[in-house]
This record gives C-alpha cells, structure tokens and sequence, in this order.
C-alpha cells in the first residue's frame, strides 16, 4: 500500500494547513535560465515560460520548480538581481494562474522574494548552509526541500569523494533537517542532490539508498531526470534524449517509497506511473489531495 505524503504551512496567520498525497508525485522542472544543462535558453519570453508550467500542472505536476540560476557541474554564479529578474515575473504568472509553485534558488533574498511572489515551497539545493534561508522559510510558514550538494557549482564534479556515501548524505540530510524544523520550518523534505557532488557510483547507490531515506519520515524527492549519470549508463549524449532512461531511475526509486520526483517530462512520467501503480494496485501519480 503506498504511503501517505504529506507537507505543513504554518503561513502568517499561523493556521496549519497541509497537503497531502499517496505515492510518488511529480515536480516539474522549469529553468529560466540561458544555461542550464538541458533546457537553458529554451523560453523566449515570460509568456513562454509560464505557458509551459501552465502544462506542467495540467499534465500532472504536484509543483512546478521554477529556478533562475543554473547548477549545473561549472556553471558560473549570477547575481541576485538577475536571478529575481528571471524568475518574478514566472512565479507570479503561475501564481495568478492556480499554479502551485517552489522556488529553485541558493539565495535567501531570492526565496524570500519569490515567496511574496506566490511560491508556496523552497527548494534549496545548497542544503540549507545559510541560516538565512532557514530564517526566511520559518518566517514565511512554508515546507523547504533540502538538496545535499558536495561542494559548489564550479567545484562539484572536481573528483567527489566520500567514505560511506548513504551514510554521509543521510546524515547530513537528518542534521539540516532538525535544525531547519528546530528553527520553525513547519515541514522539510529531502533530496540526496543525484549529480551534485556525486560520481556514477555514488548516484547508484543513493537511488539504491531510497528506502532508507524514505525511512526516516521526511518526504524524499529525487531527481535523476536527464542527469549525466544516465547519459554515462546509456551513451546518450544530448540531455533531451534521456528520457528512458530517466524514467528507469524514476520508477525504480518510487518503488522504494520516493515521495517526489523531479522531472522534465511530466506527462511521460505520469503516464509510467500510472501503469505502474494499475500494476501494483494502487493509485499512484501526481495529483495532490
């Protein structure tokens, strides 16, 4: 049977409220970046953009991860009045469009603009390393993802190394977890960070690890969509091509009680979980109750 999901808002009233869903649902990726490893520069306009998110949701999104900094293993720091240049003007059309929204960004002033804007989530894939961006998720009343993220962009993919890689990510991840929840957070979900600081190997094993991150109560959103380590498994060399096996790594870790997973294509995705959860018995996809 699959288990109950859920994320808390605490909001300034400081009424909780909760959403909650069955199985595995999706979040879509939106970049609006000109750079970003398989979509950048993809959007003409805001309009664009918006429209895709807009399909995003109707195709099943539970979320639509809009992000205006790309990082990507090299990608170069922008500013922050570039990054909120990039994705106000898209957070408040998929706000004003019913859309529900989490904010992809490293930067506090980012997220806390952002949320003003309509985003209701946080995805930090820095993993919560400025207290700031803690403060402001406590302050706003709304759930943050933690992304574990070896190093930086510039300096991820420069030879990762770990002893125990379950074991340090997860740890790290609980850590962050509790002080985020300590400092006010109404609720928090995990992220392993697949190809943030990460070989081939380590990847594997973090997906293999979905069940025991799923075990410790915190959501656990995974990622895999159109990363290089798939490329690497299947010699696919263009990102927009790795579609299979992108869904390979997905179905594998909603298998294992992934709550989230973060995808380019939603519909495909949907539509290999809803097979698989007629298969199984079950209802599984991404419409949030």
């Amino acid at each position: 049977m699959d288990v109950v999901h859920r994320l808390s808002w605490t909001g300034r009233t400081q009424e909780r409220s909760e959403l909650e869903w069955t199985g595995p649902a999706l979040v879509g990726v939106l970049n609006v970046t000109p750079d970003s490893f398989s979509d950048g520069g993809s959007l003409d306009s805001v309009e664009d953009a918006v429209a895709v998110g807009v399909g995003m949701a109707e195709a099943g999104a539970l979320f639509v991860d809009v992000g205006g900094e790309s990082t990507r293993p090299g990608a170069a720091p922008v500013t922050e009045s570039e990054e909120l240049a990039r994705v106000l003007p898209v957070v408040e059309g998929l706000s004003a469009r019913g859309v529900r929204v989490s904010i992809d960004s490293r930067h506090a002033a980012v997220a806390e603009a952002a949320l003003a804007a309509g985003a209701a989530v946080v995805n930090d894939v820095s993993g919560l390393r400025d207290a700031e961006m803690i403060a402001v998720c406590a302050a706003a009343g709304v759930p943050v993802v933690i992304v574990h993220m070896q190093g930086d962009p510039q300096t991820l993919q420069l030879g990762p190394t770990y002893e125990d890689v379950v074991g340090e990510v997860s740890e790290y991840l609980l850590e962050a977890a509790e002080r985020a929840l300590a400092a006010g957070v109404p609720s928090v979900v995990i992220d392993p960070g697949i190809g943030f600081g990460k070989t081939l190997e380590h990847n594997l094993e973090l997906i293999r690890a979905t069940g025991r991150l799923a075990g410790t109560g915190h959501p656990v959103m995974v990622g895999a969509s159109r990363k290089g380590f798939v490329g690497r498994l299947t010699g696919v060399a263009e990102p927009r091509d790795r579609l299979a096996g992108s869904l390979a790594a997905h179905l594998y870790a909603a298998e294992r009680g992934a709550a989230l997973l973060r995808v380019h294509d939603v519909d495909a995705h949907r539509q290999a979980l809803s097979v698989l959860g007629a298969l199984r018995g079950a209802s599984s996809g991404g419409e949030g109750g």
